[in-house]
């Protein structure tokens, strides 16, 4: 049986089209191994370097999950509620579903968003996955104030899955990145408070004990909820979970004043790169 072919990437992402976006995601593994195949043979990413105890998987060498052992109990709920893989197409989303039924890889959702298509899993110590792709900008709704309208619909995964190609799955196909980030907060004002007042994100959206945060008028790069973690403390370093992720800067101009909030924020720098950690203990760094 032939692989699935691979479609042609945007030239961009409608999540990189903006002056930052989300990059690699750290995660603190409790059995490295395991969690390292899991990433590479059920969502599909390739793996891009491997240690003793680290490994980053990503496609065509860019590296968007980052895994790193020696994790600890977590003290806190708050931290990842999932991290969101952005594919290229719908076409290609309807690949990766193919492949997740074929492979028994389980599902817990799947949802239309109106702005973009989602389907919803987590790994096997219990870190949220989105995998999804958007519709494109000029096709969004808006509401009468001309805000992004968002909802949480029915996505019919039958229709999706008849669009698949036939063959093997070849793997997360070229153009995929890290769309957004969703955290569990202690406190949704104070998730607006650091993101939007501090780090200087645009609030796009307000749902019942969530709110969700922008660079560039995309829907969202950052979410905070509530959901199961209000009134949620500060997490300690090396716990299991979330350790970090990536601000990616467009260019020059666009690195030189984030760092400036970073730092006036109360970030630190080292050899260059500036990092913070919201008030959860959610870690924070800025690259070009």
């Amino acid at each position: 049986m032939s692989a699935i072919a691979e479609t042609t990437a945007p030239a961009r992402l409608e999540a990189h089209d903006a002056p930052y976006h989300i990059g690699a995601v750290t995660l603190r593994a409790n059995d490295l191994a395991k969690l390292t195949a899991y990433y590479r043979d059920a969502i599909g990413l390739q793996l891009v370097a491997q240690g003793p105890e680290e490994a980053e998987l990503g496609i065509a060498g860019k590296t968007l999950v980052r895994l790193r052992s020696g994790a600890t109990r977590p003290s806190s709920a708050a931290g990842l509620f999932h991290l969101a893989i952005l594919l290229p197409s719908r076409h290609d989303l309807a690949n990766w579903l193919r492949h997740a039924a074929e492979a028994r890889v389980p599902l817990e959702g799947a949802s239309d968003h109106l702005v973009s298509e989602a389907l919803y899993l987590s790994d096997p110590e219990g870190n949220g996955i989105e995998i999804y792709r958007d519709r494109a900008r000029a096709e969004w709704p808006r509401r009468p104030d001309g805000g992004i309208a968002m909802a949480t619909e029915r996505l019919d995964l039958d229709k999706l899955l008849g669009e698949a190609a036939d063959g093997s799955y070849a793997g997360m196909p070229e153009g995929t990145g890290m769309g957004h980030i969703h955290l569990r907060v202690g406190d949704t004002a104070a998730a607006e408070a650091f993101y939007r007042d501090l780090l200087g994100f645009d609030l796009m959206v307000r749902y019942p004990g969530a709110s969700f945060l922008a660079s560039g008028g995309y829907h969202h790069h950052i979410a905070g909820n509530i959901w199961g973690s209000r009134g949620a403390g500060p997490r300690r370093p090396g716990e299991a979970g979330l350790d970090r992720f990536e601000l990616v800067a467009r260019g020059e101009a666009d690195f030189a004043a984030m760092r400036e909030r970073i730092l006036a924020a109360g970030g630190s720098e080292s050899e260059g790169i500036p990092t913070i950690a919201d008030p959860w203990g959610n870690g924070l760094v800025l690259v070009r």
